[in-house]
């Protein structure tokens, strides 16, 4: 989701691989192992959760995550808990990472130092403050001061305990001030309205003239306000604290007037002296991305650069292949280059390009396709995009009931159990194997077009370049299907979205081998048995040393690799897209008002009820297909409603106001609505795009909606009394209609960009290396030998054009940062004024400050 800023969107990601905790402090007890796992926040919100590792003090978590970041925040924080015989779940430490220092870590794998978990750790959140020093005549004619501290509001404050029912003190504090004033309890929210007045008393000498009055420097200097914020609790260890401020009086000047918007801080002793390094520590590797996206048209002449590149001659040549020779891994290059050829059309004749040319250079057929080369990079990425829910429907039913069933299946003598049976291990894995093999080698109806497309290429430049040997037409698209897309699935189930976490080591070692097996039946060697190192898996293969497997796997590769056969719309088979990852709730609603339980809820609307109690909340699982949206009693159960693609007509968010509840959306259909609420910002926006996409061919989809719900007999959004009322308000804009390929091509452009520009110093040694090539035909110098260039001269003129194209964007993006600085207001709602910011606020206010009362 962007954010707008004049013409310019902003999109925030952020990918993390949670690796593992190393001396996490003992349980008290006899038993000292602890149940330990990891969740990822963005500032208190939880987005992602770790599977428990049970009775370790170094848990290894090995988990990916990734997400699209759809609102603005302060920290990246990791939080490790530990859960207690009777499932309780208490904080052990947490790392927390300002935004603003992300980029130090950005692709580091980094120890970071686990810290405790206090209130003043857990602060965030901001309140905005009016102050005002105004002159009072007494009745004796005397002249005081008095200060006016109004408490407007404050947005994002912390939830303790599952609630948040704040209030302000205000106390004005000096060399012999104590003042303290609260505001009123704002009762279950955590974006408290105040808009109270506090008035201080500020005595000390002053000079008072008709049209002015003048406060001493030294006394001001001396005077600061404080506001803290408190949740109101009703535990017996009373109030808890949720963040506070202290701002100095000299911020007034001479107007006497402030008004500023603040982050909430920790108290200056508020933290406990705890010794850092008893609370262990977390390996993690973050790369947070901020892509600043302009308009289209800003983009035309690299984004024309770069469609070209197959149509380029030799590919070599070409843009596309030159940001994989600048770049420091070709994986850098790949992403933003598949998503932006998928988005337009043209992955197949790109990737065909520079195979054919890879395959041209490839001396030995055994070695096609085998290293880490752009082609294989993106090959690689095509098909986690476009194959990701064709490799769901065929391998995911199965790797479910491996990480279900929890059999044994170590063949190893040397690691097997005293109370484990080997040819019972065997057996097990060999019933294993022979599924997944199946499910695999019957499939073929199911791969997806362009993969098909792009196989049938590889295969005919295989076929041509090495027409002695019959089988390099099967290895050149084994090389991909199996050993870089079927295997490592298998292998690591939570990297390819078919298992929520990392397997149990058991089971993983059970996939390992499973993983071993199956990548040597799809490569069609001719010594199976001399792939192993391992004689007990040299032993095991013997099973499988049969013609009819290597039968099945060319007919396979045959039926994959044949260009445009198949169409996939034309599949019956339902593809599941997406559950629930957590259990969701229904809610009954009559239209007359009501209220949310705590908890994380999948809402709905009923039709033909007048009223709801507790008893109409049901907890409910729900269900996305390509065919249908269905909610069940539980997961596994039959379906209790069915809802057809085609009759979802618009998904939208719904209004905070309408339930008080937060991340909520709504399914609407012709009849009626279902209001949903997710378990945080991520998976709300989740649940929206997946919708969305699914539905947006539909025929009869909406252009208006309703964002707020139906209640009390009127639209709360349009205040409109008839429920059948038309929207008041536009639906979001389009998206693809392609459910694998929802791809924004000049944000892939601007990341592009990106790469040209951190590596402009390889651009200009290419351009070098070109020179040297042309004027000096012999021996390549050795700083130049690591760049592919078949065409000095072609080379050439296509980097002067990407040069030029860099520049052009390099301007724009430098004229926006300086406009931006220019416009930054310090204080304002949108730049707060925080710990490292103050400085800067006092000298924006006195360079812009006139003198006047």
């Amino acid at each position: 989701m962007a954010v707008e800023e004049e013409g310019l969107r902003v999109f925030q990601s952020v990918k993390i691989k949670i690796g593992e905790a190393k001396n996490i402090p003992p349980y008290p007890g006899p038993n000292r192992m602890r149940d330990c796992y990891c969740t990822v926040n963005l500032d208190q919100e939880e987005v992602f959760r770790t599977k428990i590792i049970e009775k370790s003090l170094c848990p290894f978590y090995g988990e990916d995550f990734y997400c699209e970041i759809p609102r603005s925040f302060r920290h990246l924080s990791f939080y490790i808990f530990d859960r207690d015989v009777f499932r309780r779940d208490s904080s052990i430490g947490k790392v927390a990472v300002k935004k603003e220092d992300l980029q130090k870590y950005h692709g580091k794998d980094t120890w970071f130092q686990l810290q405790p978990v206090s209130a003043d750790s857990e602060v965030q959140g901001k309140v905005h403050l009016e102050l005002r020093l105004s002159e009072v005549i007494t009745d004796s004619g005397a002249i005081n001061h008095k200060l006016a501290t109004r408490v407007l509001e404050c947005q994002g404050l912390p939830i303790v305990n599952g609630q948040c029912d704040p209030y302000a003190a205000v106390s004005l504090l000096g060399p012999s001030r104590s003042e303290a004033k609260k505001t009123k309890v704002k009762r279950k929210t955590n974006n408290p309205q105040f808009e109270e007045v506090f008035y201080f008393e500020v005595t000390r000498p002053l000079s008072y003239t008709k049209r002015q009055f003048d406060v001493e420097e030294e006394d001001v200097d001396k005077l600061a306000l404080r506001v803290d914020l408190w949740n109101a609790s009703n535990l017996k260890f009373g109030d808890e604290f949720l963040g506070g401020v202290r701002v100095p009086l000299r911020v007034l000047g001479q107007a006497g007037v402030h008004d500023a918007w603040y982050f909430l801080q920790p108290r200056e002793n508020g933290g406990k002296s705890v010794k850092v390094e008893e609370l262990g520590s977390l390996r993690l590797n973050i790369v947070y991305t901020e892509d600043h996206v302009f308009p289209s048209e800003h983009y035309t002449p690299l984004r024309d650069l770069l469609l070209h590149s197959a149509n380029v001659e030799p590919v070599s040549a070409s843009t596309a292949h030159t940001l994989g020779e600048v770049c420091r891994e070709k994986q850098e290059a790949a992403i933003p280059l598949v998503r932006l050829f998928l988005h337009y059309g043209k992955i197949v004749p790109f990737i065909s390009a520079i195979a054919h040319a890879e395959v041209n250079r490839t001396q030995d057929p055994n070695t096609i396709f085998r290293g880490n080369s752009l082609t294989s990079k993106c090959i690689d990425e095509t098909m986690k995009l476009a194959g990701m829910h064709y490799l769901q429907v065929t391998l995911k039913p199965i790797i479910d009931e491996i990480c279900t069933e929890h059999k044994s299946c170590e063949i190893d003598p040397v690691k097997l159990k005293e109370s484990e049976n080997l040819d019972t291990n065997r057996e097990n894995l060999r019933q294993y194997v022979d599924r997944i093999f199946n499910v695999i080698t019957t499939s073929g109806v199911r791969c997806p077009t362009v993969m098909c497309d792009i196989f049938f290429s590889l295969r005919e430049s295989a076929a041509t370049r090495f027409q002695v040997d019959q089988d390099v037409r099967y290895t050149a698209v084994s090389s991909f299907i199996f050993l870089r897309f079927f295997a490592p699935a298998i292998l690591s189930p939570n990297l390819f979205h078919l298992r929520p976490h990392h397997p149990d080591p058991a089971t993983s070692r059970t996939l390992t081998l499973i993983s071993k097996t199956i990548q040597t039946l799809g490569s069609l060697a001719k010594s199976k048995s001399a792939n192993f190192k391992e004689s007990y898996m040299a032993a095991f293969y013997d099973y499988f040393n049969e013609q009819k497997y290597a039968d099945a796997v060319k007919n396979f590769l045959d039926l994959i690799s044949t260009s445009g056969k198949w169409d996939q719309k034309s599949i019956e088979t339902p593809i599941m897209l997406k559950e629930g990852s957590v259990k969701l709730t229904i809610k009954r609603v009559d239209g007359k008002g009501s209220k949310g339980t705590k908890g994380r809820f999948m809402i709905k609307r009923a039709q033909g009820r007048n009223r709801f109690g507790m008893k109409n909340f049901k907890k409910r699982w729900f269900r996305l297909t390509n065919h249908e949206f269905t909610y069940h009693k539980t997961k596994g159960e039959g379906a209790l409603c069915s809802i057809p693609i085609e009759n979802i007509l618009a998904v939208e968010r719904l209004e905070e106001e309408s339930f008080k509840m937060k991340n909520m959306f709504q399914v609407i259909q012709p009849e009626r609505a279902l209001y949903i609420q997710a378990n945080n910002c991520v998976e709300a926006r989740d649940w929206i795009d997946i919708l969305t996409k699914v539905s947006q061919c539909n025929r009869k989809r909406l252009s208006t909606y309703h964002p707020s719900a139906y209640l009390n007999g009127h639209w709360l959004c349009c205040k409109l009394s008839a429920d059948a009322a038309p929207g008041c308000t536009p639906c979001t804009g389009s998206l693809p209609a392609n459910i694998q390929l929802d791809v924004d091509g000049d944000r892939e452009t601007e990341r592009i960009y990106s790469l040209f520009s951190t590596y402009m110093t390889k651009l200009i040694k290419m351009q070098e290396a070109c020179g040297s090539k042309s004027v000096y035909d012999g021996p390549e110098q050795e700083e130049y030998s690591s760049f592919v260039i078949d065409d000095p001269q072609e080379t050439y003129k296509t980097l002067k054009l990407i040069v030029s194209a860099v520049q052009t964007l390099e301007h724009q993006h430098t004229k926006y940062k300086r406009d931006k600085f220019k416009k930054t207001k310090i204080g304002s709602q949108e730049h707060p004024i925080g710990d490292k910011s103050f400085q800067c606020y006092v000298r924006q206010q006195s360079e812009s400050s006139t003198y006047s009362i």
